[in-house]
C-alpha cells in the first residue's frame, strides 16, 4: 500500500464471480435476494497460508472497491428504500455513490479453497475487486 497522510492506494486481493453483469440488475439491500459468489483470491494472496483457519468462521467482513461508479459523491442522495423521492445523508445509506468508492459486506462462508472462497449472499457485480477480507468475530454477529 503506498500511502501519504491523506491519500491511500490499494491493490485487490481478489475478484468477485457472481451471476450479475451490470449494477442495474443488483438488489439494492441485503437480504432481498439470496445470491451466491464465488470470491477469487490473486497472487500472492492465493495461498493456503493466506486463508489458514478461516475455515472456523461463519461469515466474513468482505471489503470491495464499487468499481463500476462513474457518478462524482453528493453529501445528499435518493436511497431506493424511500422509493428516491426523499433525499438523505449519503452516510446514512448504502449507496454506491461515497467520497470513497468502497463497501463492505457481510457474507456466509460455504467453503474454503486456496485459490476461492465461496460465500453468499452477496449483491456485487461480477469483476467485482475485493481489497480485504476479515471473520466476524462471535460478538459481532
Amino acid at each position: 500500500m503506498n500511502s501519504s497522510k491523506n491519500n491511500f492506494q490499494f491493490s485487490a486481493i481478489g475478484v468477485v464471480h457472481s451471476p450479475y453483469r451490470e449494477k442495474f440488475g443488483i438488489p439494492r439491500q441485503p437480504g432481498l435476494a439470496a445470491v451466491d459468489a464465488v470470491i477469487e483470491l490473486l497472487t500472492p494472496y492465493a495461498s493456503t497460508d493466506a486463508v489458514h483457519g478461516l475455515e472456523q468462521f461463519s461469515h466474513l467482513w468482505l471489503t470491495f472497491v464499487f468499481h463500476a461508479v462513474q457518478r462524482e459523491w453528493k453529501p445528499l442522495v435518493r436511497p431506493p428504500r424511500l422509493g428516491g423521492n426523499e433525499k438523505i445523508g449519503v452516510f446514512a445509506t448504502r449507496s454506491s455513490d461515497r467520497p470513497n468508492p468502497i463497501g463492505i459486506h457481510r457474507v456466509t462462508v460455504h467453503a474454503v479453497g486456496e485459490l476461492r472462497l465461496d460465500v453468499g449472499p452477496l449483491e456485487a457485480i461480477d469483476g467485482t475487486p475485493v481489497v480485504d477480507l476479515k471473520p466476524v468475530l462471535r460478538a459481532e454477529r
